[in-house]
């Protein structure tokens, strides 16, 4: 067996955990993380990876209420047009 890395690993492994992620468990990450770097339990040489992450959380659920919102709208509007 090679010993190379496969590039397109790494991606793919991104792209199968984003999709098995969903708001409550962005959100529970992000609540980990911020406890762990409140009470210090984050070593320097793991803070920048922590803070990376906790971006990329915060953008997927911010991505997550912005389309639920835009989904709510439109049912809404629906509903009241149905109304008339």
């Amino acid at each position: 067996m090679s010993n190379i890395k496969n590039p397109k690993s790494k991606i793919q492994n991104k792209f199968m955990a984003k999709q098995e992620l969903n708001y409550n468990k962005a959100f529970a990450e992000l609540e980990t993380i911020v406890l762990q770097m409140e009470n210090e339990e984050v070593q320097i040489d793991e803070l920048a990876q922590k803070v990376k992450r906790a971006s990329e959380l915060i953008k997927f659920c911010k991505e997550k209420l912005y389309n639920s919102e835009l989904e709510i709208t439109k049912v809404m509007k629906e509903i009241s047009n149905d109304n008339k």
